[in-house]
């Protein structure tokens, strides 16, 4: 695929996202992953008892839908441009948007913070249960808007940042930008769904969790390079966070999360329940200011303009490749014909 209708499909999709998000009623491919990913789940856990057959059929999963999921979309978008651009370039751009869930997030945020605002704790909590994992009950305010500033700057990583990566990968080395973000939906997907360490997903999801750790890993670091550089302290954010990332369990969240507690001035982390069950997190950041609203939401801006540089320097250096190619043909510098 050349460079300028990947500018095309990237430019688009991030704007459908911006502006639409996931329309309801509409299929998902994360839906239709999921729903995939959920019969396995069923297969393995009733079928298989023994952990070496659960771990092989985990890895076999795993990988299938990554590559599977991958190489269909690159077969299926290959064979509609040859047939039709004006079909195929839409439906990328509808499929990658899917891809990105900077939008989701924001939603997300706004349906617990509003009632917040309005001081109904029990709404908010709630509405939060609909995006956590952790225990809601009981959970006090400053406890909601820590809750919502982590799944928004772990989230950033994982659904916004890392899948442009991946398409702006694919845009660079010609295959387009929707395969391989596709497949990293996939991997990221599959994570959620069977990467825990607990029972009884220890063995089937191994290999969705450890994958899912080596994909996000460069756009992590890159993610936090970016927001360093962008907050104008790139020293101090990034001391911090080799100070307090390295606390983390995660190789990834801990550092996406502690980024943002850096630049913001605020400490995440400290005990959460999980199905009643106490966890202890690691503090990541300094109690410089209380976690407020406006915390979120500038924990938002910074995911966007994150966003917005990478689309624009990598669709700038497209279109000039796609120049370069045109200007280096239209002077017989092109390798399409050989000469004797």
């Amino acid at each position: 695929m050349n460079g300028l209708p990947s500018a095309i499909v990237l430019v688009f999709a991030a704007g459908f996202d911006y502006l639409i998000g996931d329309p309801r009623g509409w299929i998902h491919p994360v839906s239709v992953m999921g729903r995939a990913i959920d019969l396995f789940r069923k297969f393995a856990l009733s079928a298989l008892e023994k952990p070496p057959p659960r771990r092989i059929a985990g890895a076999l999963a795993g990988a299938g839908l990554i590559i599977g999921s991958g190489t269909l979309s690159w077969l299926t978008f290959r064979w509609l441009t040859a047939l039709s651009p004006a079909v195929s370039i839409p439906l990328q751009i509808v499929l990658l948007a899917s891809c990105f869930a900077a939008k989701s997030l924001r939603d997300a945020s706004i349906d617990v913070l509003v009632p917040l605002r309005d001081d109904d704790l029990d709404l908010a909590r709630s509405r939060l249960s609909l995006y956590v994992g952790r225990d809601t009950e009981n959970l006090s305010e400053g406890e909601i808007l820590r809750a919502v500033l982590e799944t928004v700057s772990e989230n950033a990583v994982d659904g916004v940042t890392a899948p442009l990566f991946y398409a702006l990968l694919g845009a660079f080395i010609g295959i387009g930008p929707v395969p391989l973000a596709i497949a990293y939906k996939a991997s990221s997907t599959l994570d959620s769904m069977l990467g825990y360490l607990r029972e009884p997903y220890r063995d089937i999801g191994w290999f969705s969790a450890r994958t899912e750790d080596y994909l996000t890993w460069l756009p992590c670091r890159l993610t936090v390079l970016t927001l360093a550089l962008l907050s104008g302290r790139p020293r101090s954010i990034l001391a911090l966070c080799r100070r307090d990332a390295p606390r983390d369990p995660s190789p990834n969240s801990g550092w996406s999360e502690c980024v943002y507690a850096a630049i913001l001035g605020v400490r995440l982390g400290g005990k959460n329940s999980y199905r009643g069950v106490i966890t202890e997190k690691p503090f990541l950041g300094d109690d410089i200011y209380s976690i407020t609203s406006e915390k979120i939401y500038q924990a938002l801006d910074l995911t966007r303009r994150c966003f917005l540089l990478w689309l624009t320097l990598s669709i700038v250096f497209l279109v000039l490749l796609e120049a370069f190619s045109f200007q280096s043909s239209a002077f017989g510098f092109g390798f399409s014909a050989a000469t004797g």
